[in-house]
């Protein structure tokens, strides 16, 4: 019988592996992610302060005592808004400490998982480490099912028919150009819900899609929570939440 390992795969020495871990269910883990998170001498993950990091849950059953691990904490999330200039010099200088301690170990020839939810190429804080250190160290990206893939999937919800488009959307965007580009769309998925939520709403409205919409959160873990986006009346949502708007062609 082949073996999980046998089918994962090892790690190899010195290389930076992108392990995406899916959107929240340690089911949906690849058999090359899983194998990985097992396999590698070091595992990060990103980290909200005074959080466990939402990468780091989803592996936990994965991960044997004595692991070497490497918690990297963001100075700040969603306390301050993305454009703003704080916000902006605080990760940045963040992601080139983080490289900087990644490459010290990868010098040393460890190998090192740097777990992502989602896929590591979509909206991932691993996309700055890639780009900082793809030049001079082996990386490989492992991908993993998205989050509005696990979401959907969750809500029973095909998203797209036919020629349907699908567009997706930080709810960070300025109300105006939200409603501009749900007008423009089949099918949407709104992202970077959060604090946005009421905004995001009243966007999903003006562009005549509300009767549509579903909102989606924390979509696979233990306290998912799906309704009607027009059923959701707090002001807020959760960090782990989004919008889905299914498309309507043609279905044969």
């Amino acid at each position: 019988m082949t073996s999980l390992d046998s089918l994962a795969g090892t790690a190899s020495a010195g290389t930076l592996y992108g392990i995406g871990v899916g959107p929240g269910d340690v089911r949906y883990l690849t058999l090359r992610a899983a194998g990985l998170v097992r396999a590698v001498d070091v595992v990060a993950f990103f980290a909200k302060k005074g959080a466990q990091g939402n990468a780091r849950r989803i592996v936990a059953p994965l991960m044997g005592e004595g692991r070497t691990e490497l918690r990297l904490e963001y100075p700040v999330t969603d306390e301050i808004p993305a454009r703003h200039p704080d916000y902006q010099s605080q990760i940045a200088g963040f992601y080139r400490e983080s490289a900087e301690r990644l490459a010290s170990l990868l010098k040393q020839g460890r190998s090192i998982g740097l777990i992502a939810e989602g896929d590591p190429f979509f909206y991932g804080s691993f996309m700055h480490m890639w780009r900082r250190l793809a030049t001079d160290f082996p990386v490989e990206v492992v991908p993993g099912v998205t989050g509005m893939s696990g979401c959907w999937t969750r809500a029973n919800l095909p998203i797209t028919w036919g020629d349907d488009t699908l567009a997706v959307l930080p709810g960070t965007l300025d109300e105006t150009q939200l409603v501009d580009r749900l007008r423009l769309t089949d099918a949407a998925v709104i992202m970077k819900v959060g604090r946005n939520l009421g905004k995001v709403r009243r966007a999903v409205e003006a562009a005549g899609l509300l009767s549509r919409a579903v909102y989606v959160e924390r979509g696979t873990m233990q306290d998912e929570r799906i309704l009607p986006l027009a059923e959701c009346g707090e002001p807020a949502g959760a960090y782990f939440a989004m919008i889905l708007i299914p498309g309507q062609g043609r279905a044969l």
